[in-house]
């Protein structure tokens, strides 16, 4: 089961046990960078898979700060925008939100570098996803229009990729690649049901729940792209 922590006195203790680790910078403070940082050095000396949310990173010079110390333990994924990608990379200091304002082809590039770079996953959403490796790349697509209109979707997914690196530790862009997939079709079946952002909230819980193995293989719209 999860667990939101930010206590110094136990974070490198939970995440020694952990399936896996989220790290999400959309609340930060010092004591909780500090905090961030203990569960990433841990994640990285134990084995631990880890996630990295960098919200809103290209935003202010402390947010790119925290990034940078933490991109030093080395996430299994790094689950963004188009724009915080690119703040990532170095290629643009423009993300002043969490929403982004590149669009997700003008950021292809700067994924794969990113990926390479850091020697990980990346996993570059919006209306369409792009997920790499640094040499096998995915475009995934689906989802529904009310998703950029919920606060904190973004953070939600980052937990499930989490989750799924957990169960699949051994396979860590299947893992990612499931993920996606899953809340993408229970984003597209959520909008069939809800009249606007609040009842989507609720209606994407229950479709998430309601997914089968069968309905990833069937519904995905996962493509494998040679070239980007």
């Amino acid at each position: 089961s999860p667990a939101m922590l930010h206590a110094p006195e136990e974070v490198a203790e939970f995440t020694a046990i952990a399936g896996a680790l989220s790290i999400n910078i959309g609340t930060l403070s010092t004591p909780w960078a500090e905090s961030m940082q203990l569960a990433a050095r841990t994640a990285k000396e134990t084995g631990t898979p880890w996630v990295l949310d960098p919200v809103a990173v290209g935003a202010t010079a402390f947010r790119q700060q925290v990034c940078t110390a933490l991109l030093a333990h080395r996430p299994n994924v790094i689950r963004a925008n188009a724009s915080e990608v690119m703040a990532l990379t170095g290629l643009a200091s423009q993300g002043r939100g969490v929403d982004a304002t590149t669009t997700t082809e003008d950021a292809a590039q700067a994924a794969i570098k990113l990926a390479q770079q850091q020697c990980c996953i990346v996993a570059m959403t919006g209306e369409t996803d792009l997920i790499t490796n640094g040499t096998h790349h995915y475009r995934l697509t689906g989802g529904h229009a009310l998703m950029p209109r919920v606060t904190t979707l973004g953070c939600g997914l980052s937990a499930l990729v989490a989750g799924f690196l957990a169960a699949n530790q051994a396979h860590p862009l299947s893992a990612t690649l499931a993920a996606l997939a899953c809340f993408s079709i229970a984003g597209s079946r959520a909008g069939q049901q809800a009249s606007g952002p609040g009842s989507f909230q609720v209606a994407l819980l229950d479709a998430l729940y309601a997914l089968t193995p069968d309905d990833l293989s069937s519904l995905s719209q996962l493509e494998t792209l040679h070239a980007v």
